[in-house]
């Protein structure tokens, strides 16, 4: 049988270590040195070896490579997010990440304010043989459950709110919330906006208290000052946007803006407006926050502050793979393991214009 017959043979099926052997003319255990980067293999017998990896699209079984190794390869993604589009992109970019590096991926929803929680997360990573865990808000951003699972010996990434690192030597990848919110806040006082409401996503969500913080500083920047009535408590779903939008529309003097904290909210307050007879955006204007399918498909598109959810989520999954790979010696695949910030980037759409006056009407009573 000649080479290009055996090699047609082996691509029509998936490659197995034989193949390679009998491709390079060496034995398995050669193989097996040169996949687990050994030293003690000829550099001739290793570009063989490589070369005939290449020829079949050979890719070492993960399973066996844990049995060899003592390092799984496998990691999980955990979550408690009522924003479907959040959740998507998560998964899109820790599963990218682990596509890159040869990993599986877990992924797990659970309930955050669980006494348990920490129990629940360790039996899910024996249970499962995961290398470790990206953690999502609001589990990345609990000090308790973070300290309780390193304790446990289970490794992970954060994905948190923050201005900038927080250097306590827990890796995580930072969002700078607070600065993005400032910036959109800014437009709509640049705009001429001095009644400009604020919709509140989970409390449970650092990221909440960080975009209302940015919001608050832009004010009182510009010499507003904050109005607790045009700030309504909420969560970060549409619904919540629609019945914040309602209180505060109907007040004896409604805002000109309202800024929600995400894009689901943001189209809540569209879809409250619109309800109200209420135009968009000279009568009101509308920011949402993360730049999702909500805010590119609603009519106007929303003003947002755009955030790389999937590219978060894959440096998260990135920074998790190399240090799981530094701490069992993987010199073959040398990644940084620095934190990373994140800064979303102020969009502006057709949901924000200069305030005109609103046609009066005697149906609001504060």
């Amino acid at each position: 049988m000649n080479q290009e017959t055996m090699t047609t043979q082996a691509t029509m099926r998936r490659s197995t270590i034989k193949d390679v052997a009998e491709r390079a003319e060496v034995s398995l255990k050669t193989v097996s040195r040169v996949i687990n980067n050994e030293p003690s293999v000829a550099s001739a017998t290793r570009a063989r070896v490589a070369q005939a990896i290449a020829e079949l699209g050979y890719e070492p079984d993960p399973s066996a490579r844990n049995l060899r190794n003592g390092l799984s390869f496998v990691i999980g993604l955990v979550y408690d997010n009522p924003n479907p589009y959040h959740i998507i992109a998560m998964q899109k970019g820790v599963l990218a990440a682990c596509r890159e590096n040869g990993f599986g991926l877990q992924i797990q929803p659970v309930d955050s304010t669980s006494p348990s929680l920490a129990d629940e997360l360790v039996d899910f990573v024996q249970r499962s043989r995961l290398a470790g865990l990206v953690l999502t808000a609001p589990m990345s951003e609990r000090k308790d459950l973070v300290d309780a699972l390193a304790a446990r010996g289970v490794a992970l990434v954060r994905i948190i709110a923050a201005t900038e690192d927080p250097d306590d030597g827990l890796p995580c990848v930072y969002v700078d919330d607070r600065n993005a919110a400032y910036e959109i806040t800014e437009h709509l006082i640049q705009l001429g906006h001095r009644r400009i409401g604020f919709l509140w996503g989970g409390p449970q969500h650092r990221s909440s208290g960080e975009r209302y913080a940015g919001y608050e500083k832009a004010l009182q920047d510009y010499g507003m000052a904050v109005d607790a009535g045009l700030v309504v408590s909420g969560d970060y779903t549409f619904d919540d946007g629609f019945r914040g939008a309602r209180c505060l529309l109907a007040l004896r003097e409604p805002p000109t803006a309202i800024f929600g904290s995400n894009d689901e909210i943001a189209a809540g307050v569209l879809a409250a407006a619109k309800s109200t007879g209420i135009g968009v955006p000279y009568e009101l204007s509308i920011a949402g926050f993360e730049d999702s399918p909500f805010s590119r498909q609603s009519w106007p598109p929303l003003t947002t502050a755009k955030q790389a959810t999937d590219g978060i989520a894959r440096q998260a999954a990135r920074l998790l793979i190399a240090s799981l790979r530094r701490h069992h010696a993987y010199a073959d695949h040398p990644m940084t393991t620095r934190n990373q910030g994140f800064m979303p980037q102020l969009v502006v759409r057709g949901s924000t214009a200069p305030p005109q006056l609103r046609p009066s009407s005697s149906k609001g009573n504060q």
